[in-house]
């Protein structure tokens, strides 16, 4: 007999009342959503009434076909220009400071509260609060710019096109760089001492020791960070939306495509119509390419870790 057959009748209640709640849980709010979205995309919908199978059409239209598709691609380019910069801007800052913070410096307990407060904030809070200091007339850092000599460069940062969506993409990155940072922080500190210590003795520069110790063995780090912002920002939405609207104003120039599927499947202000065919087609194609590209690249950022 299996040990599994051993185990006392309390005992396997017990794991049960621990297992089946997760599990209904997650099949009732995760699972079934999705595959409601997956039916839903093969349909064509007038309102909230399911009309015609329509197959694999929606998925074209948003993909290939006008208007659906200049606006699909228009808000998937903004979703790679907001992960590249976030990579660059979030994950680069967070490891500095981070390795700025294993240092300990004067005041580096103060400064690892202070970076990670932000994120403790909802987004309702920080959107709020950033609209404030961005403000064209009364904006804190417009009057700084200008009391500090820089007066021509003050602008409506989120009401011109060639600023809104990095403005967008700065303040983000101020939400949640205490995030990457506290997680460097801790694959910096699981180091052992000894090894820095011996680098040092060695004579290798900060550079040196960055980039061939400390950067390598803090790979598993990475790549945690690296998988939750790809996730993060091809999901971006409560910001854009919070900040500038459901058109992705100005101009669409900070739609994204949490955007677009919200105001497709659930109407907006301007159209003020719901289509749920193509609006569910915009969702499915969105988990697929997260979904398919988190596990590829999961798995081979794990490879390089093993290589390191």
């Amino acid at each position: 007999m299996s040990a599994d057959f051993e185990w006392p009748i309390g005992r396997r209640l017990w794991v049960a009342f621990l297992v089946v709640p997760p599990l209904a849980f997650t099949a009732a709010f995760v699972v079934l959503p999705i595959l409601s979205a997956f039916v839903y995309a093969f349909y064509h919908w007038e309102g909230l009434k399911r009309v015609d199978f329509v197959g694999l059409r929606n998925f074209a239209d948003v993909l290939f076909r006008d208007p659906w598709a200049a606006t699909t691609w228009r808000a998937f380019g903004h979703n790679v220009i907001v992960f590249v910069s976030l990579m660059a801007v979030q994950n680069g800052v967070g490891f500095l400071l981070a390795y700025a913070l294993s240092r300990q410096l004067p005041g580096h307990r103060f400064h690892r509260v202070a970076v990670f407060l932000p994120v403790i904030l909802s987004s309702v809070i920080v959107a709020l609060l950033w609209k404030q200091f961005l403000h064209p007339i009364f904006g804190l850092l417009n009057k700084t710019l200008g009391l500090v000599g820089f007066g021509t460069v003050t602008t409506p940062w989120l009401g011109l096109s060639e600023t809104a969506l990095w403005a967008l993409i700065i303040v983000n990155a101020w939400h949640w760089v205490g995030f990457p940072t506290l997680v460097f922080l801790a694959g910096i500190q699981r180091i052992p001492p000894d090894i820095i210590e011996a680098a040092r003795l060695d004579g290798v520069s900060e550079w040196q020791l960055v980039r061939r110790i400390i950067w390598p063995l803090v790979a598993p780090s990475a790549t945690v960070t690296f998988i939750l912002l790809f996730i993060g920002a091809f999901n971006w939405f409560e910001l854009p939306y919070l900040m500038v609207g459901l058109e992705g104003s100005p101009y669409g120039t900070t739609d994204v495509l949490g955007l677009y599927f919200y105001r497709t499947a659930f109407g907006n202000q301007s159209s003020g119509t719901q289509d749920f065919g193509h609006g569910s087609a915009l969702a499915v194609l969105m988990f697929l390419f997260v979904a398919v590209v988190s596990a590829v690249w999961t798995i081979r950022l794990r490879r390089r870790e093993i290589e390191l």
